[in-house]
């Protein structure tokens, strides 16, 4: 999750919306592309696991990691937020595609933790 948020944070940080982010990995776990899915509003915005896992098989990746910003500085995860992480842990398994993790990406001085951001694969939902 480190790398992921090093990578995404500049892009990320700063931002007056929600976006949302797929990072389509190879079989090395290479970065083949990071595509913006998605742009909303303060509070949130709309991805569908179908649209994330169109995006990744049309790169014809191996793998997978989901992230988004929280605008407001607080990278905890919303209800909506760990809904859509077990929906597209669960459409990722019969494709044979393995999802690594779904980041938040906050502030980290707005972080409880100070880390700046939420890995859910850290906290145990993938």
């Amino acid at each position: 999750p480190e790398d992921t948020y090093a990578y995404l944070r500049p892009s990320a940080l700063g931002l007056q919306v929600e976006k949302c982010w797929v990072l389509a990995l190879n079989s090395r776990n290479r970065l083949l592309r990071c595509a913006e899915l998605s742009s909303g509003t303060a509070r949130q915005t709309l991805v569908r696991p179908a649209e994330v896992l169109r995006e990744v098989v049309r790169e014809g990746a191996s793998a997978f990691i989901l992230a988004h910003n929280h605008p407001g500085g607080d990278p905890s995860p919303s209800a909506a937020d760990v809904r859509v992480t077990r929906q597209l842990r669960d459409a990722a398994i019969p494709l044979d595609i393995h999802f690594h993790d779904h980041l938040v990406i906050g502030d980290p001085a707005l972080d409880p933790l100070g880390l700046g951001y939420y890995s859910f694969r850290a906290g145990g939902v993938i």
